[in-house]
């Protein structure tokens, strides 16, 4: 028996959030900040990171099947036991709580600092604000605490550990054990209280500061007037005691330490006669159960007992100083502002902890019990208690308190706004009687000075109150004073589950936090046997290995690029050389474990795990038979697909790829190709990788799970064609549909308000209309496709060439492309009969110019008539005036004729939906807001490309711009605001990043106020600006196109998993700048050099299992 295993060196929270890298301290700066701002960005298409990802194998966090299966079974016979809790992972020292105490403040400590403008609610089940130190006692000798209960998973573990080694103890005798040492330390800590109140009823307290004033130092603390009043030994509670009365008091604590002292003796007898009558019992044994109780009873009540200490202290200081301003004999003025100003400050401060604990609440999934109404209100979905209702029932439950806790953050924002406001205004005004020498209101400068300190206490006092409460936050048993028998349903839903299933809360929470979710430390832990230099050169080596392409294809010298690797290497090194924090390595280790479990649990329950395919970091949990039906029923009744080979056979996929080459070379014989050309798209079959079919899960509507395809493109015979035909003709395409195209939400609502404000052209009866296309990517057959795409160049091209390509050439690289795209399903190649993968940008290149061609019927019709149209991707919008609703369905009805091949589906009335917006025209009025569908996750983040916490750091961004411009109403502004801060939180990213991205976002034009007023004027103002702000960035961005476009756009990344990464980057970018600001081709004004960062595996690597596991490549 080893207590000592897996012991942690530091306390880790198991909610699995985003961690805030201390060590990376430029991120939150405004310079870094700013980044987002002053850069344009391209789009990425979501699927081209799982090959990336997958292929990647210098990491395996990941052991074998039969490593996972020994291992569960080992665990099996305790199946009851929470992972997170088990008790080889206690620590057994005193020292390491004290550590382990220190790091968790220390990290409260900064995230409660990190907002200064922002602070929260009642809860009886912690301190509060001024009856916080009520109940003083700690000991309950007749009731056993709930983490000695029998019933408690963790105690009986730990019990268990110590029954199996040794069989002469009962798990009775060991509660009897652990109650005796919760007793004495207990009385210990009230003690030591008692100390605390004795020294303050003193006036020892603390040591006096020198002041040639003398003043009674004796302070009673609200718990000592409240001892007094209940021995009858006072009938007062007045501040100022008589001698009799503060001899009685100091009597009666005196009594009550010696009173304890006794009590704690009488304990540690017990406790020594039990052991005694424990003929086997160990010290090893006594060591276990010590500190079982102090990892989980005590350590949280010396937290509380600090804080007491801390108040007093505070309460002490206060009054002193309360009592050194009467001794300077103010005024009455003096004295009720000094009043005024206190009380004012207080509200501040209350205000400013209740919204920030509201949002904490999010953050740590613990909702106020006042929140239980609305999971009791709602009735369960339906009877059938399958899993999917439950799931849906839980969904309901997620985001109606999510929506509840929405308005009630924007209420404390208004009160803490009004409450800022009135201190603001006193404080003022005390300074401006002062100033103007008002009669008998000035203020000496001792008054001041006692003033601004009584407001440092006061500030102090709530801080440390807040830091507390926040961490009772963090105990899993949090509610059990609450009510321990309600199943309590949190914020967190990330997860749709469809199955039946026997995974545990603590799987469950760690596939809550979606796809993108990557465990930390995944490339130390696979390298613990390595040294920190070896870590850092499998960290830096992709760099290394693209900085060697870039300096070979742009011809810079030998003894350049060797100077500014080694430049770039020292720097990597001397930056990331550094030690990861135990507690996140510890954190790292415990989500390994997690993730093996669960993939064994999958295999044993027959599951599939896939993210949706609404592109949210959302997670679907199955049935895998019933999954897999249903994506054979798809491919069977799918026209888009035709099967190639019923059986692999090597040598036709050769004579294909042989086929294709030997196309092309037919075009470089006849000269419609050069031989560079021919060569760049050459293709090499050594290199190719059979692309392979998975299916996410489509779950926008309700009661009803359908199929979408993705097919894998990277790599495959037809990739090198398709890329060269998007470089060639995207550019070209998107200068032509620009008119009628809406980039994003912000364009089409800059567009929309050009239509009604300046062109005047909205009216009380002026209908909109949406047009979703739902076969975008698979619209005709490939010769009708290539048709259309060689009529569109005819039209709009000069001459009969697009570059050095004639429309010919293109059309007959466009049939290779189109006609040679196959994949691989459950074995079996299939060949694509209409469109491409999706994963490749050019199946949206093509897609957009068969649209511009069908589409241009609704745009002769409307041009005439002034009204305003564009698209987005599949969606079309419109505005109609030329008559009522039955006859534009009469139109719409002519362009979905027998033979057209666009299936669309419409909506016509003066309120629709179009993109993320919901549009009203109210009487020939326009409104605005965000819309959220009924069916999609409100509260989910998207799934994103790239380093997750800085692609989502960027979306968190371009969602308050994208509120700002969408919202006609500053109430519809706000809410949104506050949906998207709850969004982040819910999904396990720290209040320190959601405050300081909406601080810097209101602060991007000075506009700090804007915050939280709801004037009309200012909003407009602020809205304005926005707006000028994004045709400046849609600027930035074509220009970032245009690099891309020339082949000037260098895009490097480097393995990132713990350390300064901005500083890094910084520094990159000006060695960088440092050495080709004057070079030829590499300089600023030539091209843009791009730094991202590659994480490691996300879940969805590690558990989705897209990959088929009998792929052939």
């Amino acid at each position: 028996m080893n207590s000592n295993k897996n012991n942690k060196d530091e306390e880790f929270d198991d909610i699995f959030d985003v961690v805030d890298d201390a060590l990376d301290t430029l991120e939150y700066t405004d310079e870094e900040l700013n980044r987002y701002f002053l850069s344009g960005h391209l789009p990425s298409i979501v699927s081209e990171e799982e090959e990336e990802e997958i292929t990647d194998n210098d990491v395996v966090i990941v052991e074998t099947m039969q490593q996972e299966k020994k291992e569960e079974e080992e665990e099996e016979e305790e199946q009851d036991v929470v992972l997170s809790q088990k008790f080889s992972q206690l620590s057994t020292h005193t020292e390491d709580e004290q550590k382990s105490d220190a790091t968790l403040k220390r990290r409260r400590s900064s995230v409660a600092s990190s907002s200064p403008d922002v602070h929260i609610k009642k809860t009886k089940t912690i301190i509060d604000d001024d009856d916080e130190l009520g109940d003083d006692s700690t000991v309950e000798p007749n009731q056993i605490p709930t983490y000695l209960l029998m019933t408690n998973r963790e105690f009986i573990h730990m019990a268990q550990t110590i029954t199996k080694a040794i069989s002469s103890i009962h798990i009775n005798d060991i509660q009897q054990l652990a109650i005796l040492m919760h007793q004495i330390a207990t009385v210990q800590i009230d003690r030591y209280m008692m100390k605390v109140y004795l020294h303050s009823v003193q006036g020892t307290l603390k040591e006096p500061n020198y002041t040639p004033i003398e003043i009674n130092r004796s302070v009673w603390p609200i718990q000592v007037q409240s001892l007094m009043l209940t021995h009858h030994k006072s009938t007062t509670s007045m501040e100022i005691h008589t001698e009799e009365e503060q001899t009685t008091c100091e009597q009666l604590l005196h009594q009550h330490l010696q009173d304890m002292k006794e009590k704690i003796q009488d304990y540690e007898q017990q406790l020594n006669v039990k052991k005694q009558t424990l003929n086997d019992f160990t010290s090893n044994a006594e060591e276990m159960i010590q500190s079982y109780v102090q990892m989980y009873g005590i350590k949280q009540l010396k937290r509380k007992r600090d804080l007491k200490v801390a108040l007093i202290n505070y309460h002490y200081d206060s009054e002193l100083l309360k009592r050194q301003y009467l001794h300077e004999q103010p005024n009455q003025y003096q004295i009720e502002i000094a009043k005024t100003i206190s009380d004012t400050k207080r509200e501040l401060e209350k205000a400013r902890r209740e919204l920030l604990e509201l949002k904490y609440r999010v953050f740590y999934n613990k909702p106020s019990p006042s929140l239980d109404s609305i999971q009791v209100s709602i009735p369960k979905v339906d009877d059938n208690n399958d899993q999917r209702s439950i799931d849906k029932y839980k969904k309901i439950i997620h985001r109606n308190k999510l929506d509840v806790m929405a308005t009630k953050i924007l209420e404390a924002e208004t009160k803490f706004y009004q409450c800022s406001t009135i201190f603001d205004n006193e404080l003022s005004t005390m300074w401006r009687n002062h100033r103007e020498l008002v009669k008998n209101k000035g203020m000496p400068t001792k008054l001041t000075d006692i003033v601004d300190q009584r407001l440092k206490i006061m500030s102090d006092r709530w801080r440390d109150i807040y830091i507390y409460r926040i961490q009772c936050f963090s105990l899993t048993s949090y509610y059990n004073d609450i009510d321990p028998m309600l199943e309590r349903i949190g914020f967190s839903s990330s997860l749709i589950i469809d199955t039946s299933h026997q995974l545990i809360p603590e799987q469950l929470k760690l596939l809550s936090r979606g796809p993108k979710h990557v465990p930390p430390c995944q490339l130390s832990i696979s390298s613990l046997n390595q040294s920190t230099d070896d870590i850092i050169k499998k960290q830096y080596a992709s760099l290394k290995h693209q900085l060697n392409n870039v300096f070979s294809k742009y011809h810079v010298n030998i003894a350049l690029s060797m100077e500014i690797q080694q430049k770039i290497n020292d720097t990597f090194t001397n930056l990331f050389s550094i030690p990861i924090p135990s507690n996140i390595q510890q954190r790292g280790l415990h989500e390994k474990h997690l993730v093996q479990s669960i993939r064994f649990a999958f295999n044993k329950q027959n599951m599939i795990l896939r993210r949706t395919a609404d592109n949210k970091n959302t997670f679907y949990l199955g049935n895998r038979k019933e999954f897999e039906a249903k994506a054979k029923d798809y491919l069977m009744r799918s026209h888009d697909y035709t099967v190639f080979l019923t059986k692999y056979k090597c040598s036709e996929l050769k004579e294909m790829i042989e086929s294709m080459n030997e196309l092309l070379m037919r075009l470089k014989t006849n000269k419609s190709i050069t031989d560079n050309v021919y060569h760049r798209l050459l293709i090499d079959a050594s290199k190719v990788k059979l692309p392979y079919l998975y299916f996410l899960p489509d779950v926008s509507k309700d009661n009803e799970i359908s199929m979408m395809p993705i097919i894998t493109s990277e790599s495959s015979a037809t990739w090198k064609i398709g890329k060269y035909l998007n470089d060639l003709l995207r550019p070209f395409v998107n200068k032509i549909l620009q008119p009628t195209t809406f980039r994003d939400e912000p364009d089409f609502i800059q567009k929309l308000h050009q239509y009604v404000h300046i062109d005047k052209r909205l009216r009380a009866t002026t209908l909109f209309c949406t047009l979703q296309i739902s076969n975008y990517y698979a619209l005709d057959l490939h010769q009708r496709m290539i048709d259309t795409v060689g009529c569109f160049l005819q039209d709009n091209l000069l001459s009969n060439k697009l570059e050095q390509l004639t429309i010919q050439t293109i059309k007959n690289l466009l049939h290779i492309y189109l006609y040679y795209n196959i994949f691989y399903y459950k074995n079996q190649i299939y060949k694509m009969a209409k469109g491409s993968p999706t994963t490749m940008a050019l199946s949206e290149t093509l897609s957009t110019i068969y649209l511009f061609v069908w589409e241009s019927r609704i745009t002769k019709e409307l041009r005439s008539k002034n009204e305003l149209f564009g698209r987005y991707k599949d969606q079309i919008f419109f505005t109609w005036n030329n008559s009522n609703e039955k006859e534009l369905c009469r139109f719409l009805q002519t362009l979905q004729d027998k033979d057209s091949p666009i299936q669309f589906q419409q909506r016509i009335a003066s309120t629709v939906r179009f993109l993320n917006v919901h549009i009203d025209n109210l009487k020939g009025e326009l409104s605005t807001r965000i819309y959220h569908q009924a069916m999609m996750q409100k509260y989910s983040l998207p799934y994103v490309v790239g380093h997750s916490k800085q692609a989502h750091s960027d979306w968190f961004r371009s969602a308050l711009i994208r509120a700002v411009c969408c919202s006609s109403s500053v109430d519809n502004f706000h809410l949104e605001r506050v949906t998207l801060e709850l969004t982040c939180l819910t999904n396990g990213y720290s209040l320190q990043f959601v405050e300081t991205q909406v601080e810097h976002f209101f602060g991007y034009f000075h506009a700090h106020e804007m915050r939280y007023s709801k004037d009309p004027t200012m909003y407009d103002t602020f809205r304005k600006n926005w707006f000028s702000y994004m045709t400046m960035q849609y600027e930035l961005t074509d220009k970032l196109h245009q690099f891309n476009d020339k082949g000037q756009l260098i895009q490097l990344n480097y393995r990132y998993e713990h350390g300064p990464r901005c500083e890094f980057n910084e520094q990159f970018h000006r060695l960088w700048s440092h050495y080709f600001h004057q070079h030829p081709t590499l300089s600023k004004e030539k091209t843009k050099a791009l730094l991202t960062t590659k994480q490691q595996h996300s879940l969805n690597t590690l558990l989705a299992e897209e990959k088929p596991t009998n792929l052939i490549q």
